[in-house]
């Protein structure tokens, strides 16, 4: 949580809703043109107009984790907006304006909450492009995120790290490492990556063409994805055995890279629309009908390619395209209807919205409804559903005490269902939980959706997804 004594945010809530005012007021602007010396410049500056749209009302305030964790006004999405709106009027980009927008998720849980329809995530985008451009970080902070870009977004990079990792987890030297605290006394950004790293299993490589199995009903392509592909490979097997029961060929372009969502969401324009253009360009020849993407913070990316590269007059009309056929792999399954059999899975679960899938994309009910067909099977709900777990993307690396206060939270949230199995639909989140679930001292299963339904089809028992008691 950052200083707020500096700034004076004593007005009322209609001033701060009113980013063009009537009067003489010094530094008034006029719609969508940044006052000169402000935090802004005018390439796609935070959207006056968006701006305008949020009455302050609060209703986003119980849904915004860091407002939740820090009772802060400027750590609320109607606080971060009045920012914004400061920016535009002439207020410079100063550390604490910028340390505000930082200690953001980026979860949209307020996007679903807000009942005016502000549509905070293009104005937080947009905002974090110009913090990128503009503010001047410490050199520690460089130096971490230069790491973090340089790794994440790049799947043969993350795939030469499985052999070191592997290794350090098949000795026991990473919970070794652990317990002496040295990592932790020596960068704590770090101590957290190396805590969320999950234990690895073989790799499980796709081949570029998967038929159907019985009637082809459609033609998918496959995003392999970055730490999806690396450290989740069983969700990438699992998510092409179910399209192919379910009577899709699967094409799994060997070209495809990073789709730049990890980029798109902390401010890396320009990074976030080469890698759009390169997946664009991968599928693009394909001849596949629909994108099918299991992890939620890709696709929802992916979804707004149209708007990423509307400047770009050669992929502007094929990023539309694109992302008019990108969908979750439970909105594929619902749409197709079930022709495989489901066989009895007797356990519990608990299931957790992804934020990215919940709030940036509006599926809610397509993974529920999967889940809820299973024979067997009972799906328990989570308290405080809408709160983020504290992954989001690196947030948990970036920001390790928050996340790990509200991945505590989420929890004994979890822990107090009474379920066997924790089940969510993205890889951050699985980390993220697996790492709190641990430290709450309470094992259980943790699944990807998508695996859930595969051990149906296949017939495998519910012990698949509990707890490896065998496991140290």
């Amino acid at each position: 949580m950052t200083d707020t004594s500096q700034r004076d945010t004593s007005g009322t809530l209609g001033e701060m809703g009113a980013v063009v005012e009537t009067g003489d007021r010094a530094g008034a602007v006029d719609w969508g043109i940044p006052a000169p010396g402000g935090a802004f410049d005018a390439h796609k500056p935070p959207d006056a107009a968006l701006i305008g749209d949020c009455v302050h009302c609060g209703f986003c305030l119980p849904t915004c984790p860091t407002y939740v964790l820090w009772g802060e006004e400027m750590d609320s999405p109607r606080g971060r907006i009045y920012l914004m709106k400061e920016g535009l009027e002439g207020e410079p980009m100063d550390d604490e304006m910028v340390g505000h927008i930082d200690a953001c998720l980026g979860c949209m849980a307020c996007v679903t909450a807000c009942p005016s329809g502000v549509q905070y995530d293009v104005l937080i985008e947009q905002t974090r492009n110009q913090v990128e451009r503009h503010h001047d970080r410490s050199a520690a902070d460089k130096a971490l995120r230069g790491l973090i870009f340089a790794l994440f977004p790049h799947p043969k990079r993350l795939k030469l790290m499985r052999g070191p990792l592997k290794l350090a987890q098949r000795t026991g030297l990473d919970r070794a490492l652990r317990r002496t605290g040295l990592l932790e006394r020596i960068s704590p950004q770090l101590a957290v990556m190396e805590s969320l790293a999950p234990r690895l299993g073989k790799p499980q490589p796709l081949p570029e063409y998967i038929h159907a199995t019985g009637e082809r009903r459609m033609v998918v392509g496959m995003l392999v994805g970055c730490v999806q592909g690396a450290f989740f490979p069983g969700v990438n097997s699992a998510t092409a055995r179910v399209l192919r029961a379910e009577g899709c060929d699967v094409v799994v372009p060997a070209s495809q890279g990073c789709c730049g969502a990890l980029s798109a969401h902390n401010g890396r324009e320009p990074e976030a629309q080469d890698f759009a253009r390169r997946l664009v360009d991968s599928f693009e020849d394909s001849g596949v009908e629909r994108v099918v993407v299991n992890a939620a913070g890709c696709g929802s990316t992916m979804k707004e390619y149209a708007a990423l590269l509307a400047d770009d007059p050669a992929y502007a009309e094929r990023a539309a395209a694109f992302a008019e056929k990108v969908r979750d792999v439970s909105e594929i399954l619902v749409e197709l209807g079930p022709v495989a059999p489901r066989h009895p899975l007797e356990m519990t679960i608990a299931y957790h919205d992804a934020c990215h899938l919940a709030h940036a994309q509006g599926v809610r009910s397509e993974p529920r409804q999967l889940l809820e067909a299973i024979p067997g099977l009972e799906l328990r709900e989570i308290a405080e559903a809408e709160i983020c777990c504290g992954s989001a993307g690196i947030y948990n690396v970036l920001n390790p005490e928050p996340a790990r206060e509200l991945g505590d939270r989420k929890a004994a949230n979890i822990v107090r269902t009474g379920a066997q199995v924790l089940v969510t639909a993205n890889p951050g989140c699985l980390m993220q939980v697996t790492s709190a679930i641990e430290r709450a001292g309470h094992p259980m299963g943790m699944a990807h959706t998508i695996e859930v339904l595969d051990a149906s089809i296949q017939g495998a028992p519910a012990s698949a997804l509990l707890p490896d008691q065998t496991a140290s």
